[in-house]
């Protein structure tokens, strides 16, 4: 049957709580630019005549998206089922996955090699997938065995620092190509039906443009970023991955993404061919920072910027409403009530109450009602001068 799966906790999703992941999703959640296969693609500026501007979006989707088919098919496992996903979208602030429940033993033993672990630099952000089993065709049938690894050392071959492990997630295409075909044709057979039809067409088109069987994307200001230089345009960098040999495409889940098969090796090449075009103030960056690292390594690779007739993507050319923005500033979901039935502030309201409050300490004036627990323990260093009370209890 279908099962259509809804999650909201994207906070959870986007690292932030990676040990509530684990507990709820059975999959430990990471804070990077790729994670964005974790919220809303829109929220940004308007996208006229579907632009390639650029605006970074710092939250997960991608890894939201891969967690929550994980847990589905580990659910699922355990009653001898698996699914497949048939369109998995990121939509305002919440992520929805389309999947079909299939029944077999047999096609069970595979879902190891379907999953993954994701090694993450916490210094230049490249990332790496670790399969946790591996699937080997042997006659009319299939051995599994476990994987070997891991693929990356104890720390980055680009910029020395460490890796942090995510997941496990899932590894497999997120969408079935026909499925997503045919929905678009069925939105084309009934123009004006839905009022969300311009929305629906630019993001079916961009999940149609999306390769399918590259997991995890870049951003365009991540790399950049990482390198100190000023970013190029999306078109320049998906065109020198053209010239190159390797494929790239968007995300629906966010507009600056690259999404590529090519390895971080080439990855970083374009950027120092980048970097050599536009000079970076190198006596400015520290050693031991990755882009002076990165920068430090000749490229290999000669990449041309030049435009590529591949590089500008059909949804573009159409003109199609891609990455919408939101129907007003900081729409989204609101503050839960207070117990009682009272108004809870608005985010606006709390963000401006706790803007600075650990720069700007209070003068301790008011905080000599309080006991000083160090006077306590007898460790108190400030004597009379201390701000809390010294009063016997």
């Amino acid at each position: 049957g279908l099962l259509c799966v809804t999650c909201t906790d994207m906070a959870v999703m986007a690292g932030n709580s990676a040990e509530t992941c684990y507990s709820k999703y059975g999959a430990v959640s990471l804070k990077g630019k790729f994670c964005h296969e974790m919220v809303s693609a829109g929220g940004g500026p308007p996208d006229p005549g579907g632009g390639l501007g650029v605006v970074p979006r710092p939250l997960c989707v991608p890894q939201a998206l891969r967690i929550v088919l994980h847990s589905l098919d580990l659910r699922a496992n355990c009653y001898q089922r698996f699914v497949v996903p048939l369109l998995s979208v990121s939509a305002d602030f919440y992520v929805r996955v389309f999947v079909r429940v299939f029944t077999g033993q047999a096609k069970v033993k595979a879902s190891a090699s379907k999953q993954a672990l994701v090694f993450h630099c916490v210094g230049c952000g490249s990332h790496h997938l670790q399969r946790l089993g591996r699937a080997t065709s042997h006659g009319s049938g299939f051995k599994y065995s476990a994987a070997t690894g891991p693929p990356v050392g104890p720390t980055c071959e680009f910029c020395l620092h460490r890796h942090q492990v995510g997941g496990p997630v899932w590894a497999e295409p997120l969408h079935e190509p026909a499925f997503v075909e045919r929905v678009l044709a069925a939105l084309e057979r009934s123009p004006g039906r839905f009022s969300t039809e311009p929305r629906l067409q630019g993001m079916l088109s961009v999940i149609a443009e999306e390769l399918s069987d590259v997991p995890l994307y870049y951003t365009l200001d991540g790399l950049s970023s990482t390198i100190r230089s000023n970013t190029p345009s999306l078109l320049q960098l998906r065109s020198a991955l053209l010239h190159a040999g390797f494929r790239v495409s968007l995300s629906h889940a966010c507009r600056n993404a690259v999404k590529t098969d090519a390895p971080p090796a080439v990855l970083w090449d374009i950027m120092r061919c980048w970097a050599k075009l536009h000079p970076v103030k190198r006596e400015r960056l520290p050693d031991s920072s990755p882009a002076a690292r990165i920068l430090a390594v000749e490229p290999t690779l000669q990449a041309s910027f030049a435009l590529h007739e591949d590089a500008n993507p059909s949804s573009r050319k159409r003109g199609l409403k891609r990455f919408p923005e939101n129907p007003e500033a900081f729409w989204g979901p609101k503050a839960r009530a207070k117990p009682g039935g009272g108004i809870a502030p608005s985010l606006q309201e709390k963000r401006e109450r706790l803007q600075n409050k650990r720069t700007q300490r209070p003068d301790g004036a008011g905080l000599k009602q309080f006991p000083c627990k160090r006077f306590k323990e007898g460790t108190c260093p400030q004597g009379e001068q201390c701000c809390y009370s010294h009063e016997p209890p």
